[in-house]
């Protein structure tokens, strides 16, 4: 399936990254795929939702999953490894919490304005660091993440500084705030179908084929007439736009933010990368996967671990992953397609 460029006439064909849930395939196949990938993901709150300790576990995983999967827009679509997506998740999460707290606005209507906001921020910085390529543009957006860290804990007028931000206890939905986890857990699902159906539309838009093509060879791309920078910054834009709208979900729901919450960097500035990593980089079901496979385990080690060894939780958590970087290039989704395809060519054989 090829997308021409009406301005320069080139041809542009989307690279083959492996069949994702929304693959290349035609849109009611792509639709069937997605409607599959949200109802398995709903199965663990069907039939969870009367236990408070999996339901947080649940709701985080939404909620990861979709934040990782806007992180994958620009990174795993894109190619463009951003480690300061804290940074976006800090607007959404500061601009609610000042909103509601001072002057009593619903968090449904500062969540939109505050992502618009994060867009366009995120499309300020990213001009500058998108003529930078490779390990120099992570590391550059890894810097942003550091100085809203600083600006967070300076500017206590509108953050709270290091005291942060706690959101008091008003039941309602006009609040976002609910007396049940399970009403919490539905949020979050809806925030996570929301995101990855926008992944499937993009992969099949104009701007998915020139973002992956953008992130195959940017020299060809720029070639055949792809304006590589404006690619980016949409990309970018839209990626940043919906880890704005998580950070106001999380920070609804915790009801409690600090600049070490929303700025570490191994809390937020790497995982939504590592979730994408782990799942499938670039494919639609691998952010939530990564999220599935990560958040409970991650909870798992840190009830068990935490007390009598500190930090070991953290240091098995890095060692899988670096376990599943070296054997799992591809991530999980990946690894599931080659024995798809192993299994299908012995099938076929003699």
């Amino acid at each position: 399936m090829n997308k021409t460029d009406h301005q320069s006439g080139a041809a542009v064909r989307p690279p083959e990254v492996g069949s994702d849930v929304s693959g290349l395939q035609s849109p009611a196949t792509a639709l069937w795929r997605y409607i599959g990938l949200m109802v398995l993901a709903a199965l663990p709150l069907v039939f969870l939702a009367k236990d408070p300790y999996w339901l947080n576990i649940i709701a985080f995983t939404y909620l990861m999953g979709g934040l990782a999967a806007a992180w994958n827009i620009i990174g795993g679509f894109g190619g463009q490894f951003s480690l300061g997506h804290g940074v976006f998740f800090g607007i959404g999460a500061y601009a609610t919490a000042f909103f509601t707290t001072r002057y009593g606005l619903s968090p449904w209507l500062i969540m939109v304005p505050a992502a618009v906001v994060a867009a366009l921020v995120a499309m300020l910085i990213s001009w500058p660091t998108f003529r930078l390529r490779g390990p120099f543009f992570a590391i550059a957006t890894m810097a942003f993440n550091e100085v809203a860290f600083v600006l967070a804990n300076h500017f206590d007028t509108f953050t709270g500084g290091p005291r942060g931000i706690m959101i008091p206890f008003k039941a309602g939905f006009s609040n976002m705030i609910f007396r049940e986890r399970w009403q919490y857990a539905v949020l979050m699902f809806v925030f996570v179908a929301v995101v990855i159906g926008i992944s499937v539309w993009l992969r099949r838009s104009r701007l998915g084929y020139y973002l992956l093509a953008v992130r195959e060879d940017e020299d060809a791309a720029r070639a055949s007439g792809i304006n590589v920078l404006g690619v980016k910054l949409k990309g970018m834009a839209l990626s940043a736009f919906l880890t704005a709208i998580g950070g106001t979900l999380f920070t609804m729901y915790l009801r409690f933010i600090d600049p070490p919450t929303l700025f570490t960097l191994q809390d937020v500035g790497v995982k939504f990368a590592l979730l994408s990593l782990i799942g499938g980089v670039g494919t639609i079901a691998g952010p939530l996967l990564g999220a599935a496979l990560v958040v409970p385990f991650e909870n798992f080690l840190r009830a068990e671990l935490a007390d009598a060894l500190p930090g070991m939780n953290l240091a098995i958590l890095g060692l899988l992953m670096v376990l599943a970087a070296l054997f799992m290039k591809r991530g999980v989704v990946g690894a599931i397609e080659d024995l798809v395809r192993k299994f299908k060519s012995k099938k076929g054989g003699p």
